[in-house]
């Protein structure tokens, strides 16, 4: 029998990681966040719960990897500018949240993170602060290139960019279709301007 070092130390299986995500992503459609349980996820994934609990330490953490982002998040990608990297960055984010049952079950998610001092300092490390530091390489990026005088609140730009499309799509239920483009000028716009204030 492997041991737990050995097994920690071997690659994930792609197929088994997209078997969960699927399973996830059926039952929030079918059953919702309240009903869906990591036992109905391993049944309709094929799996065992031990696969599960080897990549995700409790069911909010899989929901949001799949809903959202998994524990691992690349930096935005580099498009030349600040207002190419704002839209693909406003895209990714529009179109996590616009999958089916990504609304029901973010807000539970939060609402259970804000219950838990320990769940939520959990979901900042392992979700929050990855988030933060692509946007910190973004902003950082456009300083570099000249684009911005200097850098930004990073917390202030993470909590306004991310929570506009939240917002936008689950308080005001405004069409997303033309959301990226609209948001990332805006704040592109709002970025400038700011970085040359006083």
């Amino acid at each position: 029998m492997e041991s737990s070092r050995q097994q920690a130390g071997r690659p994930r299986d792609a197929r088994v990681d997209a078997a969960i995500a699927a399973a996830v992503a059926e039952l929030l459609d079918e059953v919702g966040y309240a009903g869906m349980t990591v036992a109905a996820v391993a049944e309709r994934a094929g799996i065992g719960k031990a696969s599960i609990y080897r990549r995700y330490a409790t069911k909010h953490e899989m929901a949001f990897a799949t809903i959202i982002h998994g524990k691992t998040l690349e930096a935005p990608p580099d498009t030349g500018s600040l207002l190419g990297d704002l839209t693909a960055l406003a895209r990714v984010i529009v179109g996590h949240l616009s999958t089916p049952g990504a609304a029901t079950a973010l807000m539970s998610l939060l609402s259970e993170a804000a219950a838990d001092p320990a769940l939520a300092a959990r979901f900042t490390t392992t979700f929050v602060e990855p988030e933060r530091a692509g946007n910190a390489e973004l902003l950082e990026r456009a300083v570099r290139r000249g684009e911005l005088a200097r850098l930004p609140d990073v917390d202030l730009f993470h909590a306004m960019f991310g929570g506009t499309v939240m917002s936008w799509l689950f308080i005001c239920h405004h069409d997303p279709h033309d959301l990226p483009e609209r948001l990332a000028r805006f704040a592109c716009a709002a970025l400038r301007s700011a970085a040359h204030a006083p």
